[in-house]
């Protein structure tokens, strides 16, 4: 690969990690071709895009990467590196999980995940899998705001029955 081939590859991989708030590294190399396509399909379908790397390639694209801090993922560039982009934090957390408790295998490795700013260094599939999505998030905290609200409104709803019924007896013993 010439230097122009490899300054390109590193160009195209900064423009990847800046445009995407999520992605894991993984090491896929001691699976079979089989499983790896197997994984493949599985995460096409889950909308994860999956991209085999050059570790000094990786490193020297987060190193150039402007506003964000990747310093702690590149301690884990060491062997076959695979990335993994995706739209959901947990997503492919969940695919690995599925995947490895069908085939009963340690495969494939997780070395890091870097989810909206935070860096997750080793193999730490169950708070990955965990991760709630930001729409996700946003979600709770609408339904936290619209709890109290709700409350208030049902009880007037309902009271206010008994606050009419209350007044039209009292109207009805003064009149008595």
């Amino acid at each position: 690969m010439t230097r122009e081939e490899k300054n390109q590859v590193i160009d195209n991989l900064k423009v990847e990690l800046q445009n995407n708030a999520n992605f894991y590294l993984t090491d896929i190399s001691a699976m079979t071709v089989e499983d790896t396509n197997n994984l493949r399909r599985l995460f096409h379908a889950q909308g994860v895009r999956i991209k085999v790397v050059k570790n000094a390639l990786l490193k020297k694209a987060m190193e150039r990467t402007d506003g964000r801090d990747f310093s702690d993922l590149i301690g884990t560039l060491k062997g076959s590196t695979s990335i993994l982009y995706t739209e959901s934090g947990s997503m492919p957390a969940k695919v690995i999980q599925a995947y490895r408790k069908s085939n009963k295998s340690k495969k494939p490795l997780v070395k890091a995940a870097f989810i909206e700013e935070c860096a997750y260094i080793g193999d730490q599939l169950d708070v990955l899998a965990s991760i709630k999505s930001k729409n996700d998030l946003i979600a709770d905290v609408i339904a936290l705001l619209q709890s109290p609200s709700k409350n208030v409104i049902g009880a007037l709803q309902s009271g206010g029955g008994k606050i009419a019924g209350i007044v039209k007896t009292l109207s009805e013993r003064q009149e008595n």
